[in-house]
C-alpha cells in the first residue's frame, strides 16, 4: 500500500499527498546527478584547501570554552550550533561524529575534528533538527544525547517523530511551518526553507524541512538551516523579526548549476543579508564536510569577496572558527 501523508488536507501548498514540497520550482532536470558526479570525478574535485588540511585545521579550529554562565552562541562547524540562553542548552544540527552517512566505513568524513564532545555539555534542555539528511541528523550524535540527557526535548520537522522515538528519544514534538512552542520563556519558531528530505530511497520528502527562529525578550535568532535562496525568505523577518542574530549558509554551492536550488552561495547569503537588515550573522554549512565542489577555505574567502562586492564591510557578518563563540548580552550593540 503507497505510503499516504497524514497531515495533507488540501489547505497548505507545501503539503502533498505523497509528502512535503518547496514552493519554488525544481531545477534539477533527469540525469544531473549522474552529470554532476561524472564532472566531479573527473575533475578531481573538491580541491584541499590552498594550505593543506593541517594548516587549514590549525587557523579555523579550537576547543569550544563554555565556561561562564552568560547568554552565548557557539558555532561547532558545519550547521551545528549550541545557544546557553537563560543557562538553559540548545543544540542545533549537532552532526559531531566522524561521518555524515549511514555507514561507519563510507561516505562524507569529517576533515575538521568537532569542537565539542556531548560528554561536556553541563546539561542538555532542547535539541532542534531542521531535516534528516546526515550532516544534520547524525544518528551517533542523538544516540549519545539520548544515553546522556534523556529528558533532553527534540524539536523536528513534520514526519520526523517516529525515527526519533526509534532511536530511543523519549520527548520529541514536532512543528509544521510558521507553528512554533515555548519554554521557560524562550519561543521556538519552525520557518519555511527551499530544501528537500531524505534518509533512504523510500522516504523521499516524507518529512518536513525548516530552519528556526528563536527568541527571549533580548534574542530575536533566525537560524535558516539548509535552504537555496529563495525570495519568499525575507517574509520571515517581516513576519518574526527584526533580527539581532541569524545564522545563513554560505557553503555546499559548487557547481551552482546543480546546488542552486537547496543550497545559497555566498552572494545569495549576502543578499538576503541585507534584506532582513543586517543582523550580526554567523556564516554556517561549511568547513567540515566536503559535500560539493568548492574547496573548504572557498567559502570565507567567496564571502569577503561577495560583501566587497555590494559595497560591505565585515564586522557584521564573516567567517567564524569552528568552536568560536559570542556573547549575547549587548548583540544589539555588537558591531564587532
Amino acid at each position: 500500500m503507497a505510503w499516504k501523508n497524514p497531515w495533507f488536507d488540501g489547505s497548505k501548498p507545501h503539503h502533498t499527498p505523497e509528502g512535503f514540497r518547496n514552493l519554488e520550482p525544481d531545477l534539477r532536470q533527469s540525469g544531473d546527478l549522474k552529470r554532476w558526479r561524472k564532472e566531479r570525478k573527473e575533475q578531481g574535485l573538491p580541491h584541499p584547501p590552498k594550505a593543506g588540511y593541517p594548516a587549514f585545521i590549525e587557523h579555523w579550529c579550537h576547543p569550544a570554552d563554555l565556561s561562564g554562565e552568560d547568554d552565548r552562541v557557539w558555532w561547532l562547524g558545519h550547521a551545528a550550533l549550541l545557544l546557553r540562553l537563560n543557562k538553559h542548552y540548545i543544540l542545533i544540527d549537532p552532526a559531531l561524529s566522524k561521518r555524515a552517512s549511514p555507514f561507519a566505513f563510507a561516505g562524507p568524513q569529517r576533515k575538521t575534528p568537532s569542537p565539542l564532545d556531548i560528554h561536556h555539555l553541563p546539561r542538555l534542555d532542547y535539541v532542534l533538527i531542521s531535516h534528516n539528511h546526515y550532516d544534520h541528523l547524525d544518528k551517533p550524535t542523538v544516540k549519545r544525547i539520548a544515553r546522556r540527557f534523556p529528558q533532553a526535548r527534540f524539536i523536528v520537522p513534520l514526519g520526523l517523530a517516529r525515527w526519533c522515538h526509534q532511536h530511543g528519544l523519549r520527548h520529541v514534538h514536532q512543528l509544521d511551518w510558521w507553528q512554533h512552542t515555548e519554554f521557560a520563556g524562550i519561543r521556538i519558531d519552525a520557518v519555511p526553507a527551499r530544501h528537500w528530505s531524505m534518509r533512504t530511497v523510500y522516504d523521499r520528502n516524507r518529512s518536513l524541512w525548516c530552519g528556526w527562529v528563536i527568541r527571549t525578550p533580548t534574542l530575536r535568532f533566525w537560524f535558516s538551516g539548509d535552504s537555496g535562496y529563495s525570495e519568499k525568505l525575507p517574509e520571515i523577518a517581516k513576519r518574526l523579526g527584526p533580527f539581532n542574530l541569524a545564522a545563513l549558509p554560505v557553503g555546499a554551492y559548487a557547481p551552482k548549476w546543480f546546488m542552486g536550488g537547496q543550497h545559497m552561495d555566498p552572494d545569495q547569503s549576502v543578499s538576503l543579508w541585507r534584506a532582513i537588515g543586517k543582523p550580526l550573522t554567523i556564516p554556517i554549512h561549511w568547513g567540515v564536510f566536503e559535500l560539493a565542489d568548492e574547496s573548504l577555505d572557498e567559502p570565507p574567502a567567496e564571502l569577503m569577496r561577495a560583501l566587497q562586492s555590494a559595497g560591505e564591510d565585515n564586522t557584521r557578518f564573516s567567517a567564524w572558527r569552528i568552536g568560536e563563540s559570542r556573547g549575547l548580552e549587548n548583540i544589539d550593540q555588537d558591531k564587532s
